[in-house]
């Protein structure tokens, strides 16, 4: 008989508020997921509220702390990375928690400001901005545009110019160092379509030409070495690379930036396998103590510091809740067998493990199972033979048809990297607390999906 974790407080794989009950059963802020399925059906991303609050609440304090004034720093402000999951509730949520808020489209920055998060607390990123999403961070006050290109700059200068504005800019700087789990969610080597290189001089002359511009405020640089990151060691090296540039404009411009990005990309844990990730007080003060030794070397004043976590605050937060269809043994080559064990979901819902070969965990949630554990492959109902959600799980040999199965860690990237694949509508969000649920994005229909469909 198998009746794993969760205890979510023990693991670091779910959320502290995920338990199991002596029926097997296990519940999210003490609201059972049976009765969770019972009301909103499956699948459905289900957020730990609590525990995407206490997180987001951990950065803010961490980074208070470690760049205070007391301690010699110019302050930090932490921006939540809006890409990992937002909505009009998570985006209120972590800005009454102390937090910023980044976004890298049009689409985010109206979430964002739906909200009620004022314009000076957000960030616009992207590497592709279009003229209306430059106008409307304008218009509404955005406290700082990442430019990516020098053509960017151009175009950043003249729509400020046209609504008689100062626009503050950061530039985004190609350190060269890679970090990350995999090449596409590494983002600062040369060969990417991310920022300006500092190797080329193109990182320089965007700064040259921001300082040359009445309509540009250079207000700081930016860096962003890439996505699950565990290993602290290439921040400081990136960090390093920066606060040069910024030390050599100091000296040859007489320009000194307030303003240093060090990214995000803090990793988590999907598996009980993985390495641990450092806590955000661990984080706050290996850069701090980077930063400060950087700039003593240099002799330049230390910068005020930001930080963007976004997968590090919604991804341990949630899970995705599925319902059993079809199970069945399937012969391999070298004689043995594989239980597939199929859900009313797949990569329409989370496309990571056949994008980025993501490992997950999954496990049996609305009963105590009978039987021992089998190797099994958890995939979704699409038509595609990579619809893989969990590759290898241990699940009891009696899984059937109307189980529950609950995936931790699915609170960053899950539903922000939903599709209608096939025209499945997209899952619902639900916020847990001990108060209940409730809806924070509803399901989609096929309602919704026809009423695009003009014939």
């Amino acid at each position: 008989m198998r009746a794993p974790e969760p205890d979510g407080a023990a693991t670091g794989v779910w959320s502290t508020g995920v338990r199991r009950g002596d029926d097997g059963a296990l519940s999210v802020a003490g609201v059972d997921v049976r009765e969770i399925a019972r009301t909103h059906g499956t699948p459905a991303y289900v957020v730990d509220e609590a525990d995407l609050r206490g997180r987001a609440r951990a950065f803010a304090e961490a980074f208070d702390a470690a760049f205070a004034e007391s301690a010699g720093m110019a302050g930090a402000d932490v921006y939540y990375a809006g890409k990992a999951f937002l909505s009009v509730a998570v985006a209120r949520w972590v800005h009454e928690e102390g937090l910023r808020l980044d976004t890298s489209t049009g689409g985010e920055l109206a979430v964002a400001l739906r909200a009620g998060v004022p314009g000076e607390a957000i960030g616009l990123h992207g590497n592709n901005k279009s003229d209306d999403e430059i106008r409307t961070a304008l218009a509404h006050g955005v406290g700082r545009i990442v430019v990516d290109s020098l053509a960017e700059v151009e175009r950043v200068a003249t729509l400020a110019a046209e609504a008689g504005t100062r626009a503050p800019v950061m530039v985004r700087v190609t350190t060269g160092v890679h970090a990350g789990g995999h090449d596409f969610i590494a983002t600062a080597h040369e060969d990417q379509k991310f920022g300006l290189s500092l190797a080329s001089g193109a990182a320089r002359k965007a700064v040259d030409e921001i300082l040359a511009r009445d309509s540009l405020e250079l207000v700081g640089l930016h860096s962003h070495i890439g996505s699950q990151i565990v290993d602290l060691a290439g921040f400081e090296v990136a960090a390093r690379a920066v606060l040069g540039l910024r030390a050599e404009i100091a000296a040859e411009t007489g320009f000194l930036a307030p303003e240093v990005d060090l990214g995000g990309g803090y990793g988590i844990r999907y598996t009980a396998a993985d390495d641990v990730p450092p806590a955000p007080a661990q984080i706050a003060a290996t850069l701090a103590d980077a930063v400060r030794r950087v700039c003593a070397e240099l002799g330049t004043p230390v910068p005020r510091v930001s930080v963007e976590p976004g997968r590090s605050i919604a991804g341990p937060a949630g899970l995705t809740l599925y319902t059993v269809g079809t199970v069945k043994e399937v012969a391999l080559d070298d004689g043995g067998t594989r239980t597939y064990v199929s859900v009313d979901g797949g990569m329409s819902d989370n496309i990571r493990t056949a994008l980025y070969d993501a490992a997950y965990t999954a496990t049996l949630a609305g009963r105590r199972p009978d039987a021992g554990a089998v190797t099994a492959r958890v995939v979704g109902k699409h038509c595609e033979s990579g619809d893989i959600v969990v590759r290898d799980v241990a699940l009891p040999a009696d899984v059937r048809a109307g189980d529950l199965l609950a995936v931790p860690a699915t609170g960053a990237y899950g539903r922000s990297m939903a599709s209608n694949y096939n025209m499945v509508p997209r899952p619902p969000v639900l916020a847990a607390t001990q108060d209940g649920v409730r809806v924070l994005v509803r399901r989609e229909t096929v309602e919704d999906l026809l009423a695009l469909d003009l014939g």
